[in-house]
């Protein structure tokens, strides 16, 4: 069984955010996550590129950021020079996705597209070829902390029917919502991060 564990840094303490970084440093988390808004796509402002390239130079995993902006492919290239491994756009953002992919991959990143909880997932069939990882929104994007949206289980399903690399879960999960998932999915994790005081992603499947 192998696991992708990419906690995120939204929770941080920006006082000591050197000092969180080397904490997951220290973990066996694989990635580290940069939620990214801009008060524009998402009601909430978060950071951007500067604070990226300086966790860059401390940062001994990969980064996984995840953009919650408008007009992502404006900035494809900046948060590769910034340092980002996987850069993962919104399809809601992106009026041309399969052309944003393609830039993100042909700067040498792993191309991943987020979906939010009204989106279904049909409407990655005829692009997933191009995906390298899908990040299923169990929560509204914009911020920390809010309730797991149910239905994110039966999206999670559809998803692995037709998904050729990895499909994450971004928000809160416990262990029964563990359980309902059943035998139809490859397998499930659930994380606490307690070390940076919230209960973040929850759920990571892979075919």
């Amino acid at each position: 069984m192998s696991v992708i564990v990419s906690p995120s840094l939204l929770a941080a303490d920006f006082m000591n955010l050197g000092k969180d970084v080397e904490m997951v440093n220290r973990s066996k988390a694989d990635w580290i996550h940069l939620d990214i808004m801009d008060g524009v796509f998402v009601p909430n402002i978060s950071y951007g590129l500067p604070v990226v390239s300086q966790i860059k130079k401390i940062a001994r995993k990969p980064l996984d950021v995840h953009l919650m902006i408008v007009q992502p492919e404006r900035y494809v290239e900046a948060f590769h020079k910034a340092g980002a491994d996987i850069l993962t756009v919104h399809l809601e953002a992106s009026t041309h996705l399969h052309r944003t992919l393609q830039q993100i991959k042909a700067l040498g990143m792993k191309a991943g597209v987020a979906l939010n909880p009204h989106t279904p997932v049909s409407l990655l069939e005829d692009i997933i070829q191009d995906i390298d990882v899908v990040l299923i929104m169990s929560v509204n994007p914009g911020f920390g902390g809010q309730s797991f949206i149910e239905h994110s289980l039966e999206k999670v399903k559809n998803t692995e029917s037709f998904l050729s690399d990895t499909c994450a879960v971004a928000g809160d999960v416990d262990k029964t919502d563990e359980r309902r998932t059943g035998g139809n999915v490859s397998w499930v994790l659930y994380l606490m991060l307690v070390v940076l005081g919230i209960v973040s992603i929850g759920l990571i499947v892979k075919r």
